[in-house]
């Protein structure tokens, strides 16, 4: 019982029936309607997913002017991951993404605007041993024009403690959808938070807030609404708390598809300031209206009274029973004037009204009233007299124009393209009140620090456009508008590279003076940066082949259509430094080619609109043919009295580029499959012009090798097969399957029992068709899909591991097995051979067919060892060599080869892989010897004594494919 026993384990796979997550995204439910210019979220999570815990959020748009053209948008692990469009954006955190938890993102877009709408895609990349499950998901952003509308009826505000005050607040809109508005009146004092005083909820509740709860209740705080669009805000017996401004806020809801409710924008609008009469401080130059509160009771109208005002206690201005005022010293030249006056406005109320302040105006204000008895002569005798309290009066100096201005930049973006729209907004607070006027200059500061004036709007509400921007103006090229008090708009329309620079917008504030004339005040200016990208390096936009597409010649200004204008085309092939003509409107009507135009005329036409000069150029079938740079040459002429004709004027337009791509530069997908599997390819056709359009579908592939696609398969618009000449080539007929879903928008091709050379780009080419009246078929359009990269791989190779097992005896046996399976129709062959002392070759012992014949090497077929050989395969992957009563000549190094054979699709057997094992030394002694067996440690090969058989194994293990 000597030698060293050695125990195989085996290594197992996971028990059968247990199941791995799948992976499912799932986005914000859609649509959503959002407005322009507001901020909005998007949210996106994973479940189901492997690997870590922070996955990582790709979000892309399809917009609905290209809706099969992914545009990416923002990335939390690729910061390149952004198209040129939203670059600016993302780098300027006008979108980013915000990381809820490891599984979970906000996408956010501070400020939303028209071409911000389409079909918002999140991806979440590949982190999972295999792919199992949904990656992305999709949703619709609707953006909504802004039409909510809050505006303010001015009031005069000059109110006393107990008196009563009324505001109201227009709200419109004119949202298509359905929506509710809310309705919030607030109070806010100098740098404190604002205080509700009551709401109107969008679902029609009414609330008071906290500080005018039991005022509510008992009705002094009121919210009625006048007409359709007005709400009124009344409050009874003011209290010296209720100084301050007020402010109206409106808010405009929409239900999202989860049944919940978002304020898709808010708008507030400033009341003026309230200030109980108790002190008055106001600006120099503005009015005052000081009234002598009701001191008397009873029945007022039969008895006589007299009011004198007295102004830091020297009287200014009288009131006699008769109702006729008397002012003193310099207040009645200021009455004179027109800016002031006292007078009796009711029996009991008396007013003295200053429309003019002035600094020497600040001071204490009283009036006192005496009862006057009159006697039977006529005359007035006095009875009982009365002063209320003084009234502290502060004028203040002129306050510069505007507590605030804002220029802001209504593009959304710092970085727009050659030929959008730029549009401005300057926003200002007055500090006068409505009897000051505001003047608006819009300036641009270009990045050679010259300055020019765009346009100017006076007080007058007059527009003075400058030099350079005269004929632009004239044109309707520039619009400014002053859509309400203080609140300004600038758009220039058909932007060009010189409109770039920083926009500075001046608001001037004038008043009168004492003499009429008017009197600048104050100037306020603000600026907002602009980068335009020129068309000829931003907009070069991507043809497929096949695919149509139109330019379109802008003439400005309009002429009538009796002022000559020819318009010629040029074109400059890609790859060309030279332009040609390609073809001419001209003068006279006419359509006149170029002498180079020859591929272009069968497939271009040319328009000219009635309403205008402009020229569209409509190329259809776009190849290779078609890619360069185009521009349009436009002149005027005049003709002479002879007939003869002059050119009086010529204008030539950017450039624009058009790349003509090739289908393989749509969306694009990889398959990696191993021979024998089927390659699914599907063509999806998302849109149709007629519910009655039938189909002819072409599958090509194209292989590196290759110019062009090889057609595989064709389907006609009737249903009929035609295989094309790679089908035939390559024998493919037997292993095509074509299948069209029931409603006729999904086509399949299946190539059964994949091949290593099916490997190829695979895309379809899809035939629009339809029935005219006449019963002919005619063709509509016609489309080229994406491609599908297909990669066939052989199966994986194989490993050999060499263990040496020896027998006790003739009844001790050995069993080794493993769990790995192989495939059912890979064959093994295995080969030994024997390294022995003092030799420099190795001999062949013995070896195994793939067909199972055994067969013996020179040594064994010769001497006694083939007697003494037995070889066994007693489970797949495991092969026992054994030798029965081993001798020293048996003594030497052991080792095998395993070659692995499998069947390919085409019924033939190849050479898969082989591997070859480590050496086992094998030493046999006489018996008596004491064996001895080497440490661990130890880098000699281990020795072994057999008194009996001597046992060696080989097993196989596959590696993962």
């Amino acid at each position: 019982k000597n030698g060293i026993l050695y125990q195989l384990e085996p290594v197992c796979s996971p028990p059968t029936g247990m199941a791995l997550a799948q992976r499912q995204v799932t986005v914000q439910e859609g649509p959503l309607y959002r407005t322009e210019g507001s901020h909005v979220t998007l949210w996106c999570k994973v479940s189901g997913y492997q690997g870590p815990a922070e996955q990582n959020f790709q979000w892309s748009i399809y917009l609905p002017s290209a809706p099969e053209r992914e545009v990416q948008i923002v990335s939390t692990v690729d910061p390149s991951f952004p198209y040129a469009i939203y670059t600016q954006r993302v780098r300027g955190r006008g979108i980013f993404v915000e990381r809820l938890q490891g599984d979970a993102v906000l996408l956010h877009i501070t400020e939303l605007q028209e071409r911000d709408a389409g079909q918002y895609e999140c991806h979440t990349p590949n982190t999972d041993e295999r792919y199992f499950g949904s990656y992305s998901a999709k949703m619709d952003l609707v953006v909504i024009p802004d039409s909510l509308r809050v505006t303010a009826i001015p009031q005069t505000l000059n109110k006393v403690e107990h008196d009563s005050l009324e505001l109201k607040c227009e709200v419109s809109k004119s949202t298509e959808q359905h929506s509710h508005i809310s309705i919030a009146w607030y109070r806010q004092r100098g740098g404190e938070a604002p205080v509700e005083i009551i709401s109107l909820s969008r679902d029609f509740v009414l609330r008071a807030g906290g500080a005018y709860a039991q005022r509510h209740a008992t009705g002094d705080v009121r919210l009625d609404k006048v007409g359709e669009t007005t709400s009124k805000l009344t409050i009874y017996n003011l209290h010296p708390s209720d100084q301050g401004e007020f402010y109206c806020e409106a808010a405009e809801w929409i239900q999202d598809p989860d049944g919940s409710w978002y304020a898709m924008t808010r708008k507030l609008c400033l009341q003026p300031r309230v200030m109980p009469a108790k002190s008055i401080q106001d600006s120099e130059g503005c009015g005052l209206q000081a009234l002598c509160p009701d001191v008397v009771r009873g029945n007022i109208p039969d008895r006589y009274f007299s009011i004198s005002w007295a102004f830091n206690s020297s009287l200014i201005a009288s009131l006699g029973p008769n109702a006729v005022p008397v002012l003193n010293n310099e207040f009645a030249q200021r009455e004179a004037l027109g800016q002031l006056k006292v007078a009796k406005e009711s029996d009991n109320v008396f007013v003295l009204k200053i429309y003019r302040l002035r600094l020497e105006d600040s001071g204490k204000y009283n009036c006192r009233v005496t009862e006057r008895e009159k006697t039977v002569t006529g005359d007035f005798i006095d009875k009982e007299s009365k002063r209320p309290k003084n009234i502290p009066i502060t004028v203040m100096p002129l306050k510069p124009v505007a507590r605030s201005a804002y220029c802001s930049n209504r593009n959304s973006l710092n970085n727009v393209l050659e030929g959008e729209s730029l549009r401005f907004g300057c926003n200002v607070r007055s500090g006068l009140g409505p009897q000051s006027r505001l003047s608006v200059t819009w300036q641009l500061l270009d990045k050679l620090n010259r300055r020019s004036e765009i346009v100017r709007l006076d007080r007058e509400g007059t527009l003075h456009p400058g030099p350079a921007y005269a004929e632009r103006s004239g044109y309707g090229g520039i619009q400014v508008e002053q859509v309400r008090p203080g609140s300004f708009t600038l758009e220039i329309f058909n932007s060009v590279k010189a409109d770039e620079g920083h926009y500075e917008c001046r608001v001037a504030e004038w008043t009168r003076t004492l003499d009429g004339e008017w009197q600048m005040v104050g100037e306020r200016h603000t600026s907002t940066p602009v980068s335009i990208t020129a068309l000829a390096i931003s907009r070069t936009p991507g043809v497929t082949y096949n695919e149509s597409f139109d330019l379109q010649c802008i003439i400005k200004p309009h002429y009538p259509s009796w002022v000559p204008v020819s318009v010629t085309w040029r074109f400059q092939p890609a790859g060309s430094t030279e332009f040609h003509d390609l073809v001419t409107f001209t003068r006279d009507g006419g359509v006149q080619w170029g002498d180079r135009s020859a591929g272009f005329r069968t497939r271009t036409a040319i328009e000219k609109a009635e309403s205008s000069n402009n020229v569209r150029l409509s190329i259809s079938r776009a190849s290779d043919t078609e890619a360069g740079k185009y521009q349009c040459v436009a002149e005027l002429w005049r003709k002479n009295y002879n007939s003869s004709w002059t050119r009086l004027a010529d204008r030539t337009s950017n450039l624009l580029e058009i790349r003509v791509l090739r289908p393989g530069d749509k969306s694009k997908r990889s398959i990696t499959l191993v021979e024998n599997r089927p390659i699914p390819l599907n063509c999806s056709v998302k849109s149709q012009t007629s519910p009655d359009s039938h189909f002819a579908v072409l599958w090509y592939v194209h292989k590196p090798s290759d110019a062009d696609g090889k057609l595989i398969l064709k389907t006609t618009h009737s249903s009929a097969f035609e295989y094309g000449t790679y089908a035939e080539e390559e024998g493919l007929r037997g292993r095509l399957q074509f299948e069209r879903s029931a409603s006729g928008g999904l086509f399949s091709l299946t190539v059964q029992r994949a091949e290593v050379r099916d490997s190829g780009s695979y895309y379809c080419h899809v035939e629009e068709w339809l029935l005219s009246p006449n019963h002919a078929w005619y063709k509509l359009a016609e489309e080229v899909s994406g491609r599908t990269e297909v990669t066939v791989k052989q199966p994986g190779g194989i490993l050999v591991a060499l263990a040496p097992v020896h027998s006790l005896g003739d009844s001790h046996s050995v069993l080794a097995s493993s769990c790995l399976e192989r495939g059912p129709s890979s064959q093994l062959s295995v080969e030994w051979s024997v390294w022995r002392l003092g030799r420099a070759e190795k001999e062949l012992v013995a070896w195994l067919s793939r067909q199972g014949t055994l067969h013996y090497g020179e040594p064994a077929a010769l001497g006694d060892l083939r007697s003494r050989l037995h070889l066994e395969s007693p489970a797949p992957g495991l092969f026992l060599l054994s030798i029965h009563n081993s001798t020293m000549r048996d003594s030497g190094a052991y080792g095998c080869r395993v070659e692995e054979w499998l069947l390919d699709p085409g019924e033939r057997w190849y050479k898969r892989a082989e591997d070859v094992s480590g050496l086992i030394a094998l030493t046999v002694k006489q018996p008596g010897e004491q064996p001895s067996c080497p440490s661990r440690e130890s880098a000699a090969p281990p020795r072994f004594v057999l008194s009996a058989n001597l046992l060696i194994c080989i097993q196989l293990m596959y590696p993962d494919l």
